[in-house]
């Protein structure tokens, strides 16, 4: 199998052209399992199938670093914008079929790519976990339709933060009762005009990633609708660099929600992985 591996603002996947369906759908679990696993293989925080599609240029599906299925990956997306334009399946504007529905994509140039992540379907702007005794206030959103959970709370201090400790907290989250599908957990602090830290741990990959994309989404329409950051060219630190969010706000939701940030070719080549089976 051929592969490339990119990753977007540290956010990395493998990604597979899946397009004359040799690859059955029973088998992307344990593949997405097997190459994603760091050291043993190529390690990633997801893979990637792209396959066609009767509705886009072509179809994404999105499995996250345990084999679970995602509905969507906002900084996947980008980098698999990138990737079809490469191949030659689409223009300098990328229409996506995602679990989650339709993304669009922009090349801006060589490595910057812009995708419209799906519309925020839920919000809950006033909710509370409790975990270990201690209420924690936060905001839930989801993302398309099926809808991609987050947690959005908020954490001063978050640059400072222990690192063991924010991983049991947002382990405890993520599997929190309050979330009956799970959730990403993203901590965020406000850190100037329109600037905000963030540390996302993920849903399936069952840590903190480098970044996330629809969770830098999530955040950004949050601290729009409470009137915290404008909306416009919002700039998110994450560890793998920053990514910038522009919203429309149309009186109490949130509409044409766009991510922009850097992909990166990190590798290509085929796969001789002698742990997987013969498919």
């Amino acid at each position: 199998m051929n592969f490339w591996k990119m990753n977007g603002a540290g956010n990395d996947f493998i990604i597979l052209n899946n397009m004359e369906g040799k690859l059955p759908p029973s088998a992307l679990p344990l593949l997405a399992q097997t190459l994603c696993t760091p050291h043993l293989s190529l390690g990633a925080d997801g893979l990637m199938v792209v396959e066609p599609s009767d509705r886009a240029d072509f179809k994404m599906l999105f499995f996250n670093s345990d084999g679970s299925v995602g509905e969507m990956c906002g900084n996947g997306a980008r980098c698999i914008c990138r990737y079809g334009y490469e191949m030659g399946l689409s223009g300098t504007e990328q229409v996506i079929e995602t679990t989650a529905g339709i993304v669009t994509g922009t090349r801006i140039d060589q490595r910057h790519y812009r995708i419209r992540l799906n519309d925020p379907t839920t919000v809950h702007l006033q909710e509370t976990a409790v975990v270990d005794g201690k209420a924690y206030p936060l905001a839930y959103v989801e993302l398309g339709n099926p809808g991609l959970p987050h947690a959005v709370v908020p954490y001063p201090g978050l640059a400072q933060a222990d690192p063991a400790a924010l991983f049991q907290l947002g382990r405890a989250l993520r599997y929190h009762p309050n979330f009956p599908k799970g959730a990403n957990v993203n901590f965020y602090e406000i850190t100037g005009q329109d600037q905000v830290l963030e540390k996302t741990y993920e849903r399936g990959v069952e840590d903190f990633t480098l970044a996330c994309g629809t969770g830098t989404g999530s955040v950004v329409t949050v601290l729009t609708l409470l009137g915290q950051v404008s909306g416009r060219n919002v700039q998110v630190t994450m560890g793998g660099g920053v990514l910038t969010v522009d919203v429309d706000r149309k009186d109490e939701q949130v509409q044409n929600l766009w991510l922009t940030g850097p992909t990166n070719i990190v590798a290509k080549g085929e796969i001789f992985d002698e742990e997987l089976p013969s498919f």
